[in-house]
């Protein structure tokens, strides 16, 4: 396995301000001298944590799984307790980072995509969505036509900054601007060009409540956009990969078959072009 962790704001020439992220983890298979050298499609993992910290348990292991699963990985450590935009400002530059070095990589830069969990989702959602904001062209120049992810997966997302939101991810991405929480909404920002999405959930997650992701696959109905939505009856937040890597304990049955979301995204992603090829 190659691994290696790339400074962004020192690649990108960004000047960092104090900020203590946008450091990318690569994670991708090494070269075989006995096989066909593979073009692999490429997959950021951004973790949640209420944009408080970034959870390891969302990081590494979704990293792995990816890797295992025949794509090109990649963790972004983004800076917290930061508002807008300078979380989604780091989520652009890994994906241009990402497209930019795919051939370093062995990756597939027209199929590059993002996962994101709880609050980490609500950053994958602003990608998806918010891709061309005027941030991220001031920001990344003409870097900036390289950010939107191919496809994105949800996991038990953070989308809405209202009534069913996560009161801390909301309040600290938006700093405490009622005017940038509202705008901050993900619902609200899809467009007919936003990026198609897999999105996750439980029924009883009472952390960030479900209705976040019918809110988002509402959206993409109305806006025609491909979406899968897949609502687990059981389980609680922050189920990760769903296994013993992750918990302290083997999940009981009714919660380890939530673990089908991993394969059942995979699936989706499949639908959208996102296989290993050979190099020609």
């Amino acid at each position: 396995m190659f691994y290696e962790t790339v400074d962004l704001y020192d690649y990108f020439s960004v000047p960092r301000e104090g900020k203590t992220g946008g450091l990318l983890t690569v994670y991708v298979r090494n070269k075989y001298k006995e096989t066909k050298e593979k073009i692999r499609p490429a997959m950021l993992v951004l973790p949640g944590g209420g944009y408080g910290f970034v959870s390891e348990r969302e990081a590494e292991p979704i990293a792995v799984r990816f890797m295992l699963a025949g794509y090109a990985a990649f963790v972004l450590n983004y800076t917290i307790h930061a508002p807008f935009p300078t979380p989604l400002i780091e989520a652009a530059m890994a994906m241009a980072f990402i497209r930019e070095n795919a051939e370093k990589y062995g990756a597939d830069r027209e199929h590059a995509g993002a996962v994101g969990f709880s609050a980490g989702g609500h950053l994958t959602g602003m990608l998806a969505t918010m891709f061309a904001d005027e941030h991220v062209k001031k920001a990344l120049g003409k870097h900036a036509s390289l950010v939107r992810p191919d496809a994105v997966v949800l996991s038990y997302p953070v989308i809405t900054t209202g009534e069913f939101t996560h009161g801390g991810t909301a309040e600290t991405i938006s700093g405490g601007d009622a005017a940038l929480r509202k705008a901050l909404s993900v619902e609200e920002r899809v467009t007919e060009e936003s990026s198609p999405a897999f999105i996750w959930h439980t029924a009883e997650d009472n952390a960030v409540p479900v209705e976040n992701s019918l809110l988002l696959a509402n959206a993409y109905r109305k806006k025609g956009v491909p979406f899968e939505l897949h609502v687990f009856a059981k389980g609680w937040h922050g189920l990760s990969e769903v296994g013993v890597e992750v918990f302290d304990d083997e999940p009981a049955p009714e919660i380890a078959r939530n673990a089908a979301w991993f394969d059942l995204a995979l699936s989706f992603l499949k639908t959208r072009g996102f296989c290993v090829s050979h190099k020609d």
